[in-house]
């Protein structure tokens, strides 16, 4: 038999995958039959408990995907049970099965038990299906996202490699490595597009993880980018600032998640000696890819102050790297903007002109003009024109102004790509399968403006 969430439906996934294991909890042995009646011909690896305690034994002894749990249950309730599956199993999704009755207790298993959605009981079989198909589509491609960065860092090597053999070969073969490189570049242009989007994938996990706003690294991103042409600085270390932009809060995945999603006002002192051992952690991470030092290194001082009362080193003004003095301003700008450093987000304004308080003192006066310079531009920090539009009057050609994301934030298509036909369907099957309308941005042509 074969499964319903198949390689088929990712691109890029092997045609390969195991079925997924789908734990079944409930003390009547007809909804448990009931259930594997309609789940088992889809292909999935069915285990049933009928309590709560001995769906916690068998989540000891299975590697369980997904759980469907009655909320109705003697002794161990399925609000209490998916608290104690997820304090234990965070990593698997969890389904409620609930009466009109229970609205109370699904309130509470949805807060306490972190379910992914619940069903009303009796249940429609399609709708069960597809919510199924759904948490199981999320979960794997969350494993496909760190696939795919291990085979873009393999990639990586071997074209490093490669390239590495074609320069010894340039005095005898100098015809065929012109020839070679104009092939090079063609394929460097496509490699450099899927390493972005990988980039862009990995920032959007990260800012799952942290608690942060959908796109706030992205848009740390591209302040760093602009500032770094503000300041003339050559395009190579632009590169590495706007990815260092990108991946500024890597080390956040290794804090507490009392702490991940906390402002920073809020934080007590040993909290805040914790929360600024990220740097150091996102730049031990970054250690292992060499291509990668100089990013690791803005990462790692991104909190040194101007004035050498920063973290780690605690060095001042020109010993700190230029694109980490960027990388501070832009940073928390965004910060401020979206409230992770106050308990509410602060209006540009108000953003800006604590930026401008603390030049000399926190930042890099040179930065801060720069800064400021970008605000007062007509342009502001929108380097292109654009307009919103509905996925109906999408067409093959249009051009991205923006990142295309889930109302939750999740990366659907970078920013620059062109619409296809493909992308144009896939879009409004997601809006309709979603019922929700995502925002469209796309950029304007100098004959359309």
């Amino acid at each position: 038999m074969s499964n319903t969430v198949t390689a088929s439906d990712y691109p890029d996934v092997e045609s390969v995958m195991p079925p997924s294991v789908i734990l079944l909890v409930d003390d009547e042995a007809s909804i448990l039959s009931s259930l594997k009646r309609v789940l088992r011909p889809k292909g999935y690896t069915i285990i049933t408990a009928e309590s709560g305690a001995e769906g916690l034994r068998l989540l000891e002894e299975n590697a369980v995907d997904l759980i469907i749990s009655d909320m109705r249950m003697p002794e161990m309730t399925g609000a209490q049970f998916l608290g104690k599956a997820k304090e234990r199993y965070p990593e698997v999704t969890r389904i409620l099965l609930t009466g009109y009755s229970e609205i109370t207790s699904t309130v509470s298993a949805i807060n306490d038990g972190g379910i992914y959605h619940y069903l009303q009981k009796p249940w429609d079989e399609q709708d069960l299906i597809l919510t199924i198909q759904r948490a199981l589509e999320q979960q794997h491609l969350k494993k496909e996202a760190a696939r795919l960065n291990e085979v873009v860092r393999k990639q990586n090597e071997e074209l490093l490699t490669f390239n590495a053999r074609l320069e010894k070969q340039v005095q005898a073969r100098t015809e065929e490595i012109r020839q070679t490189v104009m092939f090079l570049e063609n394929s460097q242009a496509e490699i450099k597009l899927n390493f972005l989007t990988m980039l862009k994938v990995f920032s959007n996990m990260i800012e799952l993880r942290s608690g942060m706003l959908g796109g706030q690294s992205d848009r740390v991103s591209a302040l760093c980018r602009s500032l770094g042409k503000k300041l003339k600085i050559p395009e190579i270390e632009i590169q590495d600032l706007a990815i260092a932009g990108l991946l500024h809060a890597i080390g956040k995945i290794g804090l507490p998640d009392e702490l991940i999603r906390k402002p920073q006002e809020k934080m007590s002192g040993e909290e805040s000696r914790i929360f600024m051992t990220h740097p150091v952690k996102g730049h031990m991470v970054l250690t292992p890819v060499t291509a990668f030092n100089h990013v690791g290194d803005l990462i790692l001082y991104q909190y040194e102050r101007y004035d050498g009362r920063g973290v780690p080193e605690g060095i001042a003004g020109d010993k700190i790297p230029l694109g980490a003095r960027i990388l501070a301003v832009a940073r928390d700008f965004e910060a401020l903007r979206s409230g992770a450093i106050a308990t509410l987000p602060l209006p540009l304004e108000k953003s800006v002109q604590i930026i401008k308080s603390q030049s000399g003192h926190r930042y890099d006066p040179a930065v801060v003009e720069s800064f400021i310079a970008l605000v007062n531009d007509n342009d502001s920090l929108l380097s292109e024109k654009s307009r919103d539009i509905k996925s109906r009057d999408l067409e093959v050609g249009m051009q991205l102004a923006e990142d295309l994301r889930t109302n939750e934030g999740i990366l659907l298509i970078v920013r620059d790509s062109v619409i296809s036909a493909n992308n144009i369907q896939q879009i409004r099957k997601f809006e309709q399968l979603e019922d929700t309308a995502l925002h469209i941005s796309i950029k304007i042509l100098e004959k359309d403006a």
